[in-house]
């Protein structure tokens, strides 16, 4: 049944995704802060729940629900991609080059946050 924590998880965090999306429209921005932010916060998030699973207080079917589920709808590496190859696409390499290292960077900077939050 791992598989229904993981669905109802998805569609929670995919949902929390749009309402982000939704939300930083109204700020018109030239970057793709809205996707930054939202993997940001899922780095930081799944961070923390590492630490909870490395304690052992958090497994089983929540490990699946907010790990796999939530943080894998949430976060969104394919608009990611897709707004990168646009910026290309436009001829706005310095914001492809610019989105590209600073969603790595800052999300392995949020996970390792989040991770150390707990630790």
């Amino acid at each position: 049944m791992s598989w229904v924590a993981v669905f109802m998880g998805g569609g929670l965090g995919s949902v929390v995704r749009y309402f982000i999306a939704h939300w930083m429209t109204q700020y018109k921005l030239d970057f793709a802060w809205a996707t930054v932010l939202a993997n940001l916060t899922s780095s930081i998030i799944l961070g923390i729940l590492m630490g909870y699973t490395i304690r052992g207080s958090l497994g089983g079917q929540w490990s699946f629900f907010w790990m796999v589920g939530f943080c894998g709808g949430f976060s969104t590496f394919s608009t990611f991609t897709a707004e990168t190859l646009m910026f290309m696409q436009e001829g706005q390499w310095s914001y492809a080059f610019a989105n590209i290292l600073l969603s790595v960077i800052i999300c392995l900077l949020g996970l390792w946050a989040g991770l150390r939050l707990i630790s």
